[in-house]
């Protein structure tokens, strides 16, 4: 039926079936590279293992019990935190959407922004205040500005409601100066609170949840105001307030206010104090950040750095400095392999999210956004940086599979930043995926069709005369073909 189909082709009908299938083909290659670039899978490949493979006949308990424990591992190793340095809602966020129309954090984000809100600003006995029980509303309210409503409700409620100030002061406020004010109205009211639950927490359960909570409350709004003490330029101020509040609630050292330490004394260029915090928190018992061992790094660097010179290093070699900047260098691109492309201006910036995760581009980012000047300001510390980050490569030839000096980097960080980060920023993978089989397909499929199309087009004759004859061929050989296996 094919031979007989093909014998009645015309050159012109020959031409526009061969320019169809390019053009169809051309289509599902651009879809499967679009689909690649956003989601890092092969959509046809996707398809074939979602809804092929059950109709084959799949082993359906197995398939489960895999999928539970790729679930259980994605969560243990892709948990994301709370971004030390994240910024104000208001004054920064909101400032960028309104210039250039894009929303910098992603519903995901938010969504664990309004998780952490609840945990950390409401308890069992928000009930008891009525003022309490509108701010426990206003946290889950998804509309910004129904949240800010609630606020102002809470505070014609009780004009001492802390929260409602915190609310008002990461949302309402359009600047960093009238956040201050806020914050500062939200420590008034906290430490006021504050006191009140230390003299009566040991009376019930209740009241120790009560005091956790106001405890909760006290340390953001003074972490956030020495925050904004740093932003306005009052840097000494802010690192008196973060020195303070590291001391009075030592326990709460998972909030990692540590690192909002180091970016405020790289700043001041306290660059002893520095290695001082770094003495206490860069300890092989403490979780790792991008900040601690990137800031451990810089400080290797900044002692050869202005001296440094690729050429002269492959001559002498290494001195003994060099060798542990270089070794800092490693280390700290071994944690998280996205820096050195934001810091050496590979790739583009932007607004650091909410939560990040550690090892992933989120971190990077964030680092970044807030770091990068450091990085600049101390001579030849970035041509070092640029010098040796690729060398971290060689020594961990399968990432995945075996680490150096850290656990093999977890496969999961890609998805979980994808979540994070805004759909307009292009999220940086590593290690390196090779192009899925079917985007070579369609690509070889594509350039095939064109190929005939063009040769229809120039020898439409001599094109419908091959097609005849490689038709008649494969109708010869899948004849005998089948007279051998009746044979």
């Amino acid at each position: 039926s094919l031979t007989v189909f093909l014998s009645t082709l015309t050159p012109k009908f020959y031409f526009a079936l061969t320019v169809t299938s390019s053009f169809i083909s051309g289509l599902i290659f651009v879809f499967e590279w679009w689909h690649f670039r956003k989601y890092g899978t092969s959509f046809i490949e996707q398809v074939s293992v979602s809804h092929l493979r059950p109709l084959i006949g799949g082993v359906e308990n197995s398939g489960n019990i895999s999928a539970l424990n790729s679930v259980s591992t994605f969560f243990s190793e892709c948990k994301v935190w709370r971004n030390p340095l994240n910024l104000f809602r208001g004054a920064e966020y909101s400032r960028y959407t309104w210039v250039t129309g894009k929303e910098p954090l992603t519903y995901y984000d938010m969504n664990l922004s309004a998780q952490d809100h609840q945990n950390f600003f409401t308890c069992d006995t928000d009930a008891l205040r009525p003022s309490d029980t509108v701010m426990q509303k206003a946290w889950r309210e998804r509309n910004p500005q129904a949240r800010i409503k609630a606020a102002y409700q809470a505070l014609e409620l009780n004009n001492d409601c802390a929260t409602a100030y915190v609310l008002l002061a990461e949302e309402e406020a359009t600047t960093i100066v009238d956040a201050e004010k806020y914050f500062k109205q939200a420590l008034k009211a906290g430490e006021m609170i504050y006191r009140k639950s230390q003299n009566c927490h040991s009376q019930s359960p209740q009241h120790e949840a009560q005091l956790r909570r106001d405890t909760n409350v006290l340390v953001y709004v003074k972490r956030r105001l020495a925050m904004c003490a740093r932003k306005l330029g009052r840097i000494r101020e802010a690192v008196k307030m973060m020195r303070d509040l590291m001391k009075e609630f030592p326990l709460l050292s998972m909030l990692n206010i540590h690192e909002n330490l180091l970016e405020a004394l790289l700043e001041l260029q306290a660059y002893a104090d520095v290695q001082a915090v770094l003495a206490k928190y860069d300890d092989i018992s403490l979780p790792k950040s991008a900040a601690i061992c990137y800031t451990a790094a810089l400080l290797k660097a900044r002692a050869v750095s202005e001296r440094f010179s690729p050429e002269t290093a492959s001559k002498r070699g290494l001195s003994t400095a060099e060798i542990n900047a270089v070794e800092a260098i490693h280390r700290a691109v071994e944690f998280n392999p996205h820096v050195p492309k934001y810091l050496l201006e590979m790739k583009s910036l932007v607004l650091p999210p909410e939560h990040i995760l550690k090892r992933g581009d989120s971190e990077a980012v964030a680092y970044a956004f807030f770091h990068l000047q450091h990085w600049k300001r101390i001579e030849g510390a970035l041509n070092l940086l640029h010098c040796t980050w690729e060398g971290t490569f060689r020594m961990i030839p399968y990432p995945l599979e075996k680490g150096h000096l850290f656990y093999p980097y977890p496969s999961c960080t890609e998805t979980a930043d994808r979540e994070l980060l805004p759909t307009f920023h292009e999220v940086s993978v590593y290690p390196q995926k090779e192009l899925p089989f079917f985007i070579h397909f369609t690509a070889g499929l594509c350039s095939f069709s064109a190929m005939l199309a063009l040769l229809t087009h120039q020898f439409p004759e001599l094109m419908v005369i091959f097609a005849k004859a490689v038709s008649i061929g494969s109708h010869f050989y899948f004849t005998n073909v089948s007279h051998v296996f009746v044979f």
